[in-house]
């Protein structure tokens, strides 16, 4: 018996790779398959299952693809209803994978079809349990996003959760591992821990929502406290996965378009497409193509994008850097944004080459901020929580996502100092700024981190 936990940080989210004697199951896989594929061509053993925790909301799921390109079955807890042909199993269903088995738990509250499923190894002894979004590592899942499609409000889906875990995952034995599809940054949770793998007997000891002492309205209250609100793609994302996404590779093939600077801005100007640049923010700082908005491949790419371009069905242009161009469509796709038409062969480079009108954000040093400029209109772009922990006292406070929809309050006719924590939020927020026509736009370079060395 193999157990691979397949991890991918710009998302934080994990998915298994499982196998015993020539068969395997996969569980939450990502929309790109080669990864899975490929390692069952290397180990020689066949897929025989795919299984959703549920439907995903934060990215979309490989299920259709690789269920196409291997013959196994797609496999969904007790409610789920799909577009495509899939196995709807019951609670307590078992299934046999070589000498292993993997027993459904329905665990219904973070979406009513949410499962787990319970890793019995060759001696039938319950070894793991992949518990989707319903346990995280210091967290559990948020039972807000299936409000909707259950017809029942948070705290409802709240007592739900309670009641599934402490039936169906609180009384598996301590030493049984715990395997979530996400870690620290998903926005599917509050409080998840960095770690990845953890122990029921540990998160029963560490995990605040499992507290043998808590009552089921205290649960409620502290899971449905300060959640933040969910990305706009989340129900669009849902809605590709039960429904069945197009086939990543021709929307990959779709991207593939190199483009002339000529032909670049031919297209951009005749559908309207966003154009998005991903490069690191100092070089897009350097020198851009108008309108452009700076997203770095480097950062928080997907969940900002997600966040940032409401219209997830508008055509894109990219500029990135050489040989990245696959790799950003690749993960703009894993999120759900399939309208990539293209991107400018040779980069910035050839654009500048080409004598095409450029921009750039101006920028100062923390320290030359902080000797000269403290007086003028300072934008602060952390979030609400970040702030109150500490800030400049003249600066004002608009987080990143709420940058679109307070920009009326802000004055084209006077310079305008944008920070963040180091540099990153910032960047996106300048250019999207650029793009409204502010044209004094300035990055304090190092943002507050560098301001507070100086302070």
């Amino acid at each position: 018996m193999k157990v691979e936990q397949i991890y991918t940080g710009c998302l934080a989210q994990g998915a298994y790779y499982i196998v015993s004697e020539g068969e395997a199951a996969i569980i939450d896989p990502l929309r790109e398959i080669k990864p899975y594929t490929d390692r069952a061509k290397k180990d020689g053993v066949k897929i025989k299952y795919i299984f959703e925790t549920h439907f995903h909301a934060d990215f979309v799921s490989g299920h259709i693809d690789l269920a196409k390109a291997t013959g196994a079955t797609i496999v969904y807890g007790p409610t789920a209803q799909t577009g495509f042909e899939s196995h709807q199993a019951k609670d307590q269903e078992v299934f046999q994978i070589g000498k292993i088995e993997l027993k459904v738990l329905h665990t219904p509250g973070h979406t009513m079809e949410s499962s787990c499923y319970l890793l019995l190894d060759e001696q039938g002894k319950e070894n793991a349990v992949f518990t989707g979004d319903t346990l995280f590592i210091g967290d559990v899942g948020r039972p807000d996003l299936a409000q909707k499609a259950a017809h029942r409000t948070q705290e409802e889906l709240a007592g739900l959760l309670f009641d599934s875990l402490r039936t169906k995952v609180m009384t598996l034995p301590d030493d049984v591992l715990v395997y979530p599809a996400h870690g620290a940054g998903s926005a599917c949770g509050k409080h998840m821990s960095k770690e990845t793998v953890s122990t029921i007997g540990e998160q029963k000891k560490t995990n605040y929502a499992l507290r043998s002492d808590m009552t089921k309205a205290e649960f409620i209250k502290e899971v449905t406290d300060g959640l933040l609100p969910a990305p706009a793609y989340f129900p669009l994302n849902v809605k590709m996965n039960q429904q069945g996404p197009e086939s990543i590779d021709k929307v990959l093939k779709r991207a593939n378009h190199p483009l002339t600077p000529v032909e670049f801005e031919e297209t951009a100007n005749e559908t309207g497409a966003l154009i998005l640049d991903t490069r690191p923010a100092p070089q897009f700082a350097a020198s851009f193509i108008p309108n452009a908005i700076n997203i770095g491949i480097d950062g928080g790419f997907a969940p900002w994008v997600g966040t940032l371009i409401p219209d997830i069905l508008q055509p894109i242009l990219l500029i990135t850097e050489e040989g990245k161009e696959e790799e950003v469509a690749t993960r703009l796709a894993r999120v759900g944004y399939d309208h990539t038409i293209g991107y400018l062969s040779g980069g910035i480079k050839a654009w500048m080459a080409a004598g095409k009108e450029a921009d750039q954000v101006d920028h100062i040093s923390a320290q030359d901020f902080i000797s000269y400029h403290t007086q003028d209109k300072i934008v602060d772009v952390r979030t609400a929580e970040e702030f109150d922990k500490g800030h400049l006292a003249v600066a004002e406070n608009i987080p990143l996502d709420g940058l679109n929809d307070h920009m009326n309050s802000l004055s084209k006719q006077e310079p305008l100092y944008i920070h963040c924590a180091s540099g990153y939020r910032s960047m996106i927020a300048a250019s999207m700024l650029k793009a409204r026509g502010f044209d004094q736009v300035i990055n304090i370079d190092g943002g507050y981190e560098a301001l507070q060395k100086i302070r």
